[in-house]
C-alpha cells in the first residue's frame, strides 16, 4: 500500500512542478525561467515529500523518500535546462542562415 502511494505521489508532484514550469514558460517566454522554477520547485516539493512520508511511515528514513523526489526534480529541471540551452542553440544558428 505504502509503495504505491508514494509512487503515485512522487508522479503526482512531479507533474505538478512541471506544470507550474509551463504556466511560468508561457508567462515570462523562457525556457531558463521555468527550468529555474522547476529547480526551486525541486526543495520545496522535496521538503514536502519529506514531511508527507515522515507523517505516514513515521520513521526517520522516511527523510530519503523526499530527498529521492528533490533528486527526480533536479533531474528534470537539468533536462529542461539542456533543452533551453539547445533551443537557444538553434535559434541562433537558425538567425545566421
Amino acid at each position: 500500500m505504502n509503495e504505491n502511494f508514494f509512487l503515485i505521489s512522487m508522479i503526482f508532484f512531479i507533474v505538478i512542478a512541471n506544470m507550474i514550469g509551463f504556466v511560468f514558460f508561457k508567462k515570462k517566454k523562457s525556457l531558463y525561467f521555468a527550468a529555474f522554477i522547476i529547480l526551486l520547485l525541486a526543495g520545496a516539493f522535496g521538503g514536502m515529500g519529506v514531511i508527507l512520508a515522515l507523517f505516514i511511515i513515521h520513521d526517520a528514513f522516511a527523510v530519503f523518500y523526499g530527498l529521492n523526489l528533490a533528486y527526480y526534480l533536479l533531474i528534470n529541471s537539468l533536462i529542461v535546462f539542456l533543452l533551453a540551452i539547445l533551443a537557444t542553440i538553434i535559434k541562433k544558428y537558425n538567425r545566421k542562415k
